[in-house]
């Protein structure tokens, strides 16, 4: 008795042993039914062609390829692609198919029919191979006629090829002119760059940061510039002063002679002068100065005359006659204007090196404002250049990939052998349908045999009618069929101990 949907293994085997003619039934049974079914289902042809990929001629170390996608995701673009219905139908009016339903079913019907007769699968790379990445793919068409399904596809096949000649030739294509594009903007902007950084460097010149050391040393040299000029001109201011002297004490003298008034004391006092000046030229200059040898001589000359002159007659001498100013004013007064020219000269060059000294302090204090301005712009301007210079390198190695590709020299397809003829049905197979249908018997077998076990209340067993009466079973009375096959077991036994004695 089975309880609770529970069926345990005595209770299958003793099913089993009573119904065993309903799986000796129905398993040939439905066995048969899936051999007659293959006589009756319309049969199909399935044509298949291998198409392998074949890796570039010239390796990819030296030219990048531009298609990178992987095969898979390319193979269902160019899927979605081929079979689509601008694709397929011109298939369907070149050979003609589907001629009995086109009055019945519409484009789209009879383009979705022959779009799943139509598989592409990915070939398993080889065992052991270190490159993991599929050699090709698979294509197949079934089709209710072998001539037609070996021809279509045939068309199939030679469709991949193409679009994945044409669709890599595009792509490079559209990539080395998306590079071109993109390579005139940046030339662009790193000639924008660079007029701006020119610009810069024109309007701050002499204040970059690589003049900054040659600006210091410059000011260094007008400093000292300035200094000498300053020492020049205070030696000149002092010149001009000694030679006001001079002449102020020569034209004294000069006009005492002139009067008639020169007596010993008048030529005493001018001997003190002209040795005061001489002391004073002697404590500035060496005695081989040309003023010095000339102030030597005039004193000189003085001795000589008062020597010659008596002293009686000094102050009854009648007055000269005038004469021609002296070649020492003379020359006092050229060498005073000499000293007005030096210092005017002297002062101009002063203050042309203390602006010069302005600008250059003006262009080291703003340095540091500039340098920032300056790396800002050559940083954009280098990020510019740089960008050009990859933009350059891509766009031409797009360029030698586009011509691989024009000239069929990168990963192709190639079709390993043309579609074969099938000389037998792919559908209905023979060994699948018969095998179906014997499963589908055994199941079938199975499900009738636990009906009849759920539908069978008798009991077997002790626990049975404990479980049925609620009643505890005091004795048992064995089977017949089990006292008979112990005695055939105990016979058994003792013909197996006498042979072996």
């Amino acid at each position: 008795m089975v309880r609770n949907g529970e069926i345990s293994v005595a209770d299958a085997k003793r099913v089993l042993r009573k119904k065993w003619w309903i799986p000796a039934i129905s398993i040939p049974l439905l066995a048969a039914l899936g051999f007659a079914a293959t006589l009756v289902l319309p049969k199909k042809y399935t044509s298949s062609t291998s198409v392998l990929v074949e890796q570039p001629i010239v390796s990819p170390d030296y030219v990048k390829p531009v298609v990178t996608v992987d095969l898979n995701q390319r193979l269902a673009s160019m899927k979605a692609q081929l079979l689509s219905t601008s694709r397929l139908e011109p298939i369907i009016d070149k050979f003609g198919l589907y001629s009995d339903k086109r009055g019945k079913a519409s484009k789209e019907a009879l383009v979705y029919e022959l779009e799943k007769s139509i598989d592409i699968g990915l070939l398993e790379p080889m065992a052991g191979a270190t490159d993991r990445r599929p050699p090709g793919f698979e294509i197949s068409v079934t089709f209710d006629n072998p001539k037609t399904a070996q021809e279509i596809c045939g068309e199939i096949s030679s469709m991949f090829r193409e679009q994945n000649i044409q669709g890599r030739i595009q792509q490079a294509t559209e990539t080395t002119d998306f590079l071109t594009q993109q390579l005139d903007e940046a030339k662009a902007r790193m000639d924008e760059q660079g007029a701006r950084l020119a610009q810069f460097k024109r309007q701050y010149l002499g204040s970059l940061p690589e003049e900054e050391s040659a600006n210091l040393q410059l000011l260094a040299g007008l400093n000292t510039q300035l200094e000498a000029d300053t020492q020049a001109l205070n030696r000149a201011q002092q010149d001009k002063a000694f030679n006001e002297t001079m002449l102020t004490q020569q034209e004294a003298n000069w006009k005492l002679l002139q009067s008639g008034q020169e007596n010993p004391d008048n030529l005493d006092r001018q001997l003190a002068i002209l040795q005061d000046q001489l002391t004073t030229l002697l404590a500035r200059y060496t005695p081989e100065y040309p003023d010095v040898i000339k102030l030597k001589s005039q004193i000189d000359d003085l001795k000589k005359r008062m020597a010659q002159e008596p002293d009686a007659n000094a102050s009854t001498n009648p007055a000269r006659p005038k004469t021609h100013e002296p070649a020492q004013l003379q020359q006092l007064r050229a060498r005073m204007k000499q000293d007005d020219l030096n210092i005017a000269d002297l002062t101009k060059r002063q203050t042309q090196i203390q602006e010069q000294i302005r600008v250059i302090q003006g262009r080291i204090q703003s340095s540091p404002m500039v340098e920032e301005q300056f790396k800002e712009l050559t940083r954009n301007s280098q990020a510019a250049t740089d960008f050009y210079n990859d933009l350059l390198r891509k766009r031409s190695n797009s360029a030698m990939a586009t011509n691989l590709e024009q000239q069929q020299q990168s990963e192709t397809f190639r079709i390993l052998d043309p579609p074969n003829y099938p000389s037998k049905p792919s559908f209905p197979n023979v060994p699948k349908m018969v095998g179906g249908g014997a499963a589908a018997g055994v199941v079938l077998s199975l499900v009738i045999l636990y009906i009849f076990a759920m539908l069978d209340k008798s009991m077997y067993t002790e626990r049975d009618v404990e479980k049925t009466l609620k009643l505890p079973v005091l004795a048992s009375i064995p089977s017949i069929d089990a006292i008979v096959a112990n005695k055939l077991k105990r016979h058994h036994g003792k013909s197996s101990n006498l042979e072996a004695a």
